[in-house]
């Protein structure tokens, strides 16, 4: 019988320190000090004889090509797709959770299926993508075989992003950078009292802190701020989250407030369409230039309007491109700004 440490999806992380026969994992910021034989919070990291193993190493959840708008990304390939992959479990928990099925499920490495990064790579090339996307759960318990997995599409051509809390180590992200990661939308909870209270003790800041720490090592960015009535959606709430994005990031990177619906354990109404429009209006007065509603198919916020002339660039419907009227150099047509767009409009 095959044990635990000569399992294929089980792998040793490079990121993670000794103490005595603990280790203390490096990855995320939870920082989980582990002792032997045990898991740390997420239950992806374990420690085996006195060093730290990931036991999801291409153990793949879901593997499916999707829109790169669907995360939601508008500025990032607009019109392009990507193939993208998921593992079990999280570092949150998220009592709203809309992939609840994949991140509240422990992995089980006796019965885990193996899937090589060259797989992915094949899979995504018959697809026609442009890229690959670790999504679905938290991207950041994929890290081993992200940095693998990014090394192999970088050399297709190939662009690699993920979707992700921000809960990553400043290590995990500069190695995810060095590996061909040049994409990162950021899902912020909230303020402290949402991390606290309903995350789990989690360091508000963080996030904040890694997505300007991304933009400095020329990674995209984009925020998104669910709103949650009841969580995050005074108007307190919304004027941090809008002061913290233009002091850490600036006016032109874009930040979408989405729509949340009930799901697993939260069970309140859907976020009110005129919540987000304040929250949008607040966003655009305060003079960030690029702020989008998420979740409501067909409202004008779903849309790319330039800045300074108000010219209608790109319209969407849901996650896809309906029309674009960019110019080829991604300027506005109509006043000549440049709009801050990543990699080839596909529409």
């Amino acid at each position: 019988m095959i044990s635990l440490s000569e399992a294929e999806t089980t792998r040793k992380t490079p990121l993670y320190d000794s103490v005595g026969e603990d280790v203390i994992c490096k990855v995320c910021e939870r920082r989980c000090r582990i002792s032997p034989g045990q898991k740390g919070f997420c239950g992806t990291k374990m420690n085996i004889n006195g060093e730290l193993y990931t036991v999801v190493y291409g153990d793949l959840s879901a593997m499916e090509s999707r829109p790169i708008e669907i995360k939601p990304f508008y500025h990032y390939w607009p019109g392009s797709s990507a193939m993208t992959i998921s593992t079990w479990s999280c570092n949150f928990r998220c009592p709203w959770c809309q992939n609840w099925h994949l991140s509240r499920r422990l992995p089980d490495p006796s019965t885990a299926t193996f899937t090589p990064p060259e797989f992915v790579i094949e899979r995504a090339k018959r697809a026609k993508d442009k890229g690959i996307c670790v999504s679905f759960n938290e991207p950041t318990l994929l890290f081993e075989y992200s940095l693998d997995l990014f090394k192999l599409a970088r050399k297709e051509g190939m662009y690699c992003c993920f979707v992700s809390n921000g809960y990553m180590t400043e290590e995990a992200l500069k190695m995810l950078h060095s590996a061909g990661m040049d994409g990162l939308k950021i899902d912020v909870k909230g303020g402290k009292e949402a991390y606290r209270k309903i995350i789990g003790g989690a360091d508000w800041r963080i996030p904040w802190r890694n997505a300007k720490l991304a933009l400095m090592l020329g990674i995209h960015v984009e925020i998104v701020y669910l709103v949650v009535p009841g969580v995050n959606d005074s108007k307190e709430d919304i004027a941090l989250a809008v002061d913290m994005h233009l002091r850490e990031l600036g006016s032109e990177v874009p930040i979408h407030f989405t729509r949340y619906f009930p799901a697993h354990l939260y069970t309140k109404p859907p976020t009110p369409i005129k919540k987000l429009e304040y929250a949008r209006n607040t966003a655009i007065e305060a003079g960030i230039n690029f702020v989008y509603i998420g979740n409501v198919p067909g409202h004008e916020g779903e849309n790319t309007y330039c800045p300074d002339c108000g010219k209608l660039l790109i319209r969407r419907f849901g996650p896809r491109v309906v029309r674009s009227n960019l110019t080829n150099e991604m300027t506005c047509p109509g006043c000549g700004r440049k709009i801050p767009i990543t990699g080839d409009l596909m529409a």
